[in-house]
C-alpha cells in the first residue's frame, strides 16, 4: 500500500467514521445501558469472550499461516460499528440498544483490542523484529477511536443544531472517502490479495456467520428479546473491519495483517443483509403468536 494511503487516507477515513459516530452520542447512551443490563452483559460476554475463542478454533482449523491468523484475531477483537446500527434499523431491532452497545465497545476496544492481538502475536508468532502491540502504540489504537468520538459529542452537547446538520454530511464522506481509500488500497495490492482471497474467504464467512448466530441465539437463550437479540445480533455480527485495517497498517505497519478484515469487509454486507431477512422473517412470525411480555424478556 502507498504511504499516503497508510498514513494519513486510512486514519482520516476512520476519523471521520469515528467523528460521525460522536455526532449521534450522548452521554445518556451510555446510562441506557443500565435499563436493559441482561442484554448488554449478554452481549458484550458474547462479542468480549467468546467471539475470540470462536476466531481462534477456526484459525486453527483452518492453519492459517501466523500472520493471516493475528489478521483475523484482530478482527474478531474489533467492536461493532455505525453499519450495525443501519441493519439493525433496516430489520426492526432495538437501535437504542445498538447505539448504546457501539458506544460501550468502543470504548472496551481500547484495551481490549490491544491485549487480543498481543495474545494472538505470541501465539502465533508472526513477527521476529517486534514484541506486537506496545502500549506506546496502544495509545495510538485510543487516539483513532475515542478522540474524534469525544470530539463530534462534544460538537454536539455544545452546538447541537450544528451537529444534526452535520451529520448526513458526515456519514456521506467517510463512505466517500473510505471507498475511494480501500479502491486504491485494493489496487495498490492487488495481487497479494488474490493471492490470498481463496484462503481467507471461506474462514471469514464462517467467522461472519458464526458472529451473526451467536449475537442472536445466545441471546434468545438467555430470554433477551427479540427486537434485542436482533440489535445484538447485528452488534456482535458486523465487526468493524475498518478499525482492523488501520491498527493493521497504520499502528503495525503490515499490509498481510489487514487482508482478513478486508476480505471480511466485502463478503459481511451481503451475508448480514441474508442473516437479517432472516430474523427478521422469524421475529414477525413468533410476534404474531405471542403476546406483549416484560421489556427485554419475552
Amino acid at each position: 500500500m502507498g504511504s499516503a494511503l497508510t498514513t494519513i487516507g486510512l486514519p482520516v477515513a476512520l476519523g471521520i467514521i469515528m467523528l460521525g459516530l460522536g455526532l449521534s452520542l450522548t452521554l445518556g447512551d451510555f446510562a441506557r445501558v443500565l435499563k436493559q443490563p441482561r442484554a448488554v452483559i449478554v452481549a458484550l460476554l458474547c462479542q468480549l469472550v467468546l467471539l475470540p475463542a470462536v476466531c481462534f478454533g477456526l484459525v486453527l482449523l483452518f492453519q492459517l499461516p501466523p500472520v493471516l491468523a493475528v489478521g483475523m484475531m484482530m478482527l474478531a477483537a474489533s467492536p461493532g460499528g455505525t453499519t450495525a446500527n443501519l441493519y439493525s434499523h433496516l430489520f426492526r431491532g432495538d437501535i437504542a440498544l445498538n447505539i448504546s452497545l457501539t458506544a460501550v465497545n468502543s470504548v472496551i476496544a481500547v484495551i481490549t483490542l490491544p491485549i487480543i492481538t498481543n495474545l494472538a502475536i505470541a501465539y502465533f508468532r508472526p513477527f521476529d523484529d517486534t514484541l506486537g502491540l506496545q502500549w506506546s502504540k496502544a495509545l495510538e489504537v485510543f487516539a483513532i477511536v475515542l478522540l474524534p468520538v469525544a470530539l463530534g459529542m462534544l460538537i454536539r452537547r455544545f452546538w447541537p443544531r450544528f451537529a444534526a446538520s452535520m451529520d448526513k454530511p458526515v456519514r456521506i464522506a467517510s463512505v466517500v472517502i473510505l471507498i475511494v481509500v480501500i479502491a486504491g488500497a485494493v489496487a495498490s495490492n492487488w495481487t497479494l490479495l488474490v493471492d490470498n482471497v481463496a484462503r481467507l474467504a471461506l474462514i471469514t464467512v464462517l467467522f461472519c456467520l458464526v458472529s451473526l448466530a451467536v449475537g442472536f441465539l445466545i441471546p434468545r437463550m438467555l430470554r433477551v428479546g427479540k427486537r434485542q437479540a436482533i440489535a445484538t445480533s447485528f452488534e456482535i455480527g458486523i465487526h468493524n473491519a475498518t478499525l482492523a485495517i488501520v491498527i493493521a497498517q497504520s499502528v503495525l505497519g503490515s499490509v498481510e495483517l489487514s487482508l482478513p478484515a478486508a476480505v471480511y469487509g466485502v463478503l459481511m454486507f451481503f451475508i448480514a443483509f441474508g442473516f437479517g431477512f432472516l430474523i427478521r422473517e422469524r421475529s414477525g412470525a413468533s410476534a404474531a403468536r405471542t403476546a406483549p411480555a416484560v421489556e427485554g424478556v419475552s
